[in-house]
């Protein structure tokens, strides 16, 4: 799904205007989710999600996250609801034998890290993880879901993109009223340059920490200078191609999609065609979906994966450490 360009926090005010009293429900009905009872794991559990519909960086959070808690010598597992794929779990997630139509894009990226549990009941999926030796769990994109009772909640930020218009779904990309969710994130982590004052409207409610999204350096240093044909379908696209320029590599055209779009063959003759003559580099989370037509794998041969990753702040570091030793002492 694109997101409607009336989301923008400079777009159109009218089509907002008319859906406000339908985000109004929609951010009652979630605040009211969210004070539902949640089951306690038998080990400590952190949460990545974010204030609005769409992509914020969780993925590549989740995964420093559990590069974080791996370096302390935990077991993290990720347990995902698996959006996009036709899997309710729980499920053990096996990229060998998985494809993005059975578990979704995302969970075959997070299986590259720690192993992963697609559930659609997080707390069956908890279960499923600890009896596989986890000694702690990592919750993708769970901000909201109040299944499983959360001993740190991360709310990661767009930097670029912010609260967008401010209004909730469908009105605006709000999954709840921002000043509402206090009770439920314990820290904040802004990605990207801090473009219209998230620290600020943050300021006095979360701890705010700060991180840059980076390709990875060998690839980006192998890029430049060269003109390349990006092409994503993640949650705000046009976040890929200023990573990419930002990083030196010249994008002669750039092809968006919807998050979590799936590729049809008519579209990668498209795109193996407009990359003649140039190099075609789409994301990690794209190229996990370009599977199971031979002209799906083509583009998949042909196609850059540009990795790109996070580095967390030693005080959010601590800030996890902490919960976990937290939650162990309960």
């Amino acid at each position: 799904m694109k997101m409607p360009a009336f989301w923008q926090r400079d777009g159109s005010r009218l089509a907002a205007w008319l859906l406000h009293p339908f985000g109004i429900v929609y951010g009652w009905l979630t605040l009211r989710r969210l004070k539902q009872p949640g089951w306690r794991a038998p080990v400590p559990v952190i949460s990545i999600g974010n204030f609005t519909a769409g992509g914020a960086g969780k993925t590549p959070t989740a995964i420093a996250v559990a590069q974080a808690l791996t370096a302390r010598g935990e077991r993290p597992a990720f347990i995902t609801r698996g959006y996009g794929g036709r899997e309710r779990g729980p499920l053990l997630v096996d990229p060998s034998r998985h494809s993005a139509g059975d578990v979704g894009d995302e969970p075959l990226l997070l299986a590259r890290y720690a192993p992963v549990i697609v559930a659609r009941d997080r707390a069956a999926g908890a279960r499923l993880a600890t009896t596989g030796g986890a000694s702690c769990l990592v919750l993708d994109d769970a901000l909201q879901n109040p299944a499983l009772i959360k001993d740190f909640s991360l709310a990661v930020i767009d930097g670029g993109f912010g609260f967008g218009n401010g209004d909730c779904v469908p009105a605006g990309p709000l999954r709840a009223p921002v000043g509402a969710m206090k009770p439920y994130v314990d820290a904040v982590l802004i990605i990207g340059d801090d473009e219209i004052g998230c620290e600020s409207a943050c300021h006095g409610l979360w701890p705010v920490f700060s991180a840059a999204m980076v390709p990875d350096p060998s690839i980006a240093k192998a890029l430049a200078g060269q003109q390349v044909v990006a092409f994503c379908g993640i949650g705000r696209p046009e976040k890929f191609r200023e990573t990419l320029e930002a990083s030196g590599v010249t994008v002669s055209a750039f092809h968006a999609f919807g998050d979590h779009h799936v590729f049809t063959d008519a579209e990668a003759e498209r795109l193996l065609a407009a990359g003649t003559g140039a190099r075609l580099v789409t994301t990690e989370k794209d190229h996990v979906r370009l599977r199971g037509t031979p002209t799906l794998e083509r583009l998949a041969q042909a196609a850059q994966v540009v990795p790109v990753m996070i580095t967390l702040e030693e005080g959010l570091v601590e800030a996890l450490y902490r919960a976990l030793d937290s939650a162990r002492s309960r």
